[in-house]
């Protein structure tokens, strides 16, 4: 295992003070077989209470509630953790499910509910059929499937950052040709809806060592990228940004059917339409030596 520390900040800046109403804040990263926390705490700044509690998906949320005006907010997450994930995963798929197409056993299609429905309208089927595409024969071997998935939405679509906020649809990702992480992770899921598997999407951090993957800076960032649920092998991790599959360098925060119910910090504010400066957001991820950042 690797011990990481991770420190994420994110502050808006207002012309006039202004009132803050509940923010919605998703930054303590899922505890799993392959990811043990050793310390997570969350500053505000004004002073806030923070109440945590957990959402129809298991997500840690706090949310944090103001007395005061301010011209000013900064949230600082700090969490220490430590992550095992394999390098070359092995995934023991039911024999039931190791070729496409299978079907869910009635308490598995009960339960992935929305998961396995799309959430986008597609009227004339063009996401199903760019999706079918990759479907080599009847039956096919069900991984293969999903990764070729996988590879073809990086494939199709070329990475771009994006600082605005929202996601695209789909199908606006197609046509243009490009998007971010989340648009990747969107299209993948949706595509995967659409062949009939159950998906979600999956957002937290991005730990890039070598500054070799797509979607960071520095040596980390946030991120966002999707599982697939396969019976037998459980929750699937794709992400089609770097055409990588397992949780390999992804530290996860939240699952859950759409995009924007995983943001990090949602919230408003009370006052002009126009006091609101901007807002930044700084991610370090870095290997810990010794309880201190490599490096220093």
């Amino acid at each position: 295992m690797i011990a990481l520390r991770i420190d994420h900040r994110t502050s808006y800046r207002y012309r006039v003070p202004v009132g803050l109403g509940p923010h919605r804040l998703m930054l303590r990263p899922r505890e799993t077989r392959d990811l043990r926390l050793t310390t997570s705490s969350v500053t505000v700044t004004p002073a806030a209470t923070v109440t945590w509690a957990q959402d129809v998906f298991g997500n840690a949320v706090a949310t944090a509630t103001f007395a005061a005006m301010t011209d000013h907010l900064v949230i600082d997450c700090a969490t220490e953790l430590q992550l095992g994930t394999d390098a070359w995963p092995v995934f023991d798929i039911a024999f039931s499910a190791m070729r496409y197409p299978f079907r869910y056993a009635e308490d598995e299609w009960t339960d992935l509910g929305g998961l396995a429905v799309p959430q986008y309208p597609d009227p004339a089927g063009r996401l199903r059929s760019w999706a079918r595409a990759f479907v080599r024969s009847t039956p096919t071997d069900t991984l293969a499937l999903l990764k070729d998935l996988g590879a073809g939405v990086s494939a199709w679509v070329r990475y771009q950052s994006r600082e605005d906020e929202g996601t695209q649809a789909p199908l606006s990702t197609l046509d243009r040709g490009w998007g971010s992480c989340r648009d990747f992770a969107v299209l993948f899921a949706e595509a995967a809806r659409s062949l009939g598997f159950g998906a979600r999407i999956v957002s937290g951090y991005l730990y890039d060592p070598d500054h070799d993957l797509l979607g960071s800076t520095d040596a980390g960032a946030t991120h966002a990228w999707a599982e697939v649920y396969v019976p037998g092998a459980g929750w699937i991790t794709f992400d089609p940004t770097n055409r990588s599959v397992g949780g390999l360098n992804l530290i996860p925060v939240a699952v859950a059917r759409q995009i924007g119910q995983v943001m990090p910090v949602t919230g408003s504010f009370v006052g002009p339409a126009d006091a609101s400066l901007g807002m930044a957001v700084t991610v370090k991820v870095a290997a810990l030596r010794d309880g201190r950042p490599a490096g220093r």
